[in-house]
């Protein structure tokens, strides 16, 4: 499974409600808090 690369959460891609795409890939987040912050600033949650 994914990880919620801000919260570091375990995500089932197959029911996850919130995801956001960055440089290609799709990244999965577990809240919309989670996804918020990646959504503002992702290259400080990408290596």
């Amino acid at each position: 499974m994914p990880e919620d690369p801000v919260c570091k959460m375990q995500v089932n891609e197959k029911n996850a409600k919130w995801k956001s795409e960055y440089k290609g890939k799709t990244y999965y987040f577990c809240a919309p808090s989670c996804k918020q912050q990646f959504d503002k600033k992702p290259e400080a949650y990408v290596k």
